[in-house]
């Protein structure tokens, strides 16, 4: 089983991922609107086709993480997976609300970029609850997991091998992540619930979580994700 990045934007401001193993591939998130091309030319990288990947997970609903979940659905025909509590985004039925961690965020906000439309899309598997969904019938030893608290409907997947693809549960650098300071834990720009957050990583560090790809700067160790549970614990 291999992760391979797929950047969506440079320095590791915005990541998605494959996962490749002899089943095929999981495309975790599906970056910004037109970021199609990316993910074939990382399948092609990987000597697979568009007809090799067997599901896409969407760990939440905003539009750098969702904004291709269409578009990569019809390349594809894998399913789509995502939670019940974004669902009304993922339909564009409902606007999002935006939680700033800082400065950054509020300026972000202003911008109206992180609130940008993007096609709607209709999960295939929809995950309710706290249930934990096994990925082995798409050839992946791990499973899915609800992890709320970076927005309502966050997921993350945590593998055997202990890799954890958390997305937006933290990040590392600045402003959106990425940049410098790769190996910096920090808060995303927005973030619903920092203590809820906290629950959902010292949850899987104590489940064997040790190396955590993110979706705004670089892999992170269990460690230092432990020293950004600390400091959320304090806010």
């Amino acid at each position: 089983m291999k992760i391979v990045r797929v950047p969506i934007a440079p320095l590791h401001m915005i990541n998605a991922y494959l996962i490749v193993c002899d089943g095929g591939v999981v495309i975790v998130d599906t970056g910004l609107p037109g970021s199609e091309k990316r993910f074939l030319k990382a399948l092609a990288e990987e000597g697979k086709r568009a007809s090799d990947v067997r599901l896409i997970v969407v760990t939440h609903a905003h539009v750098d993480h969702a904004g291709s979940a269409a578009a990569l659905k019809r390349l594809t025909g894998a399913p789509l997976l995502a939670h019940r509590d974004d669902m009304p985004h993922y339909r564009q039925e409902r606007a999002m609300s935006y939680c700033p961690t800082g400065p950054f965020g509020r300026l972000f906000k202003a911008t109206g970029l992180i609130q940008a439309p993007y096609e709607a899309f209709e999960p295939d598997i929809v995950m309710d609850g706290y249930d934990d969904l096994s990925l082995r019938p798409f050839g992946l030893a791990g499973i899915a997991r609800y992890t709320p608290g970076h927005t309502a409907g966050s997921i993350s997947v945590l593998l055997d091998d202990r890799n954890a693809l958390v997305s937006d549960l933290i990040s590392s650098g600045v402003l959106l992540g990425g940049i410098v300071r790769l190996r910096s834990p920090k808060r995303p720009p927005f973030e619903d619930d920092p203590k809820l957050v906290a629950d959902q990583l010292e949850r899987l560090v104590n489940e064997g979580g040790q190396h955590f790809h993110v979706g705004h700067g670089a892999t992170l160790g269990s460690c230092e994700v432990c020293r950004h549970v600390a400091r959320l614990r304090c806010l």
